[in-house]
């Protein structure tokens, strides 16, 4: 029988609950469990979720270099240049209220 009075036992419970502790006596398996509890979620630790640089900045600044002239994006060229010769040869897309549907109803 332990010699710990009911009164120390609960104050130390208390104490244990107050300070964020183990509040029984637990054995080794289980305090593992509420290690891996007590430890701070993988998808909120910085290393985690800064892994990747801002692409939504980065872009933002390469659409802004290229309108300065200042950066040549040879895709966004090409798309350009081929939305260019469409309109050309009249293959364009129609402004909206202009397709087939609204000059069927006229």
């Amino acid at each position: 029988m332990s010699n710990v009075s009911t009164y120390a036992l609960r104050m130390a419970r208390l104490s244990a609950q107050i300070f964020g502790e183990v509040v029984r006596p637990t054995d080794s398996k289980s305090m593992r469990v509420v290690k891996l509890f007590s430890e701070q979620p993988l998808a909120k630790r910085e290393e985690v979720y800064n892994w990747y640089p801002p692409h939504n900045t980065y872009h933002g600044l390469m659409k802004k270099l290229r309108y300065f002239g200042l950066y040549r994006d040879e895709h966004q060229d090409f798309k350009e240049e081929m939305r260019r010769l469409k309109k050309l040869r009249g293959k364009e897309k129609p402004k909206k209220g202009e397709g087939k549907r609204a000059l069927k109803k006229k």
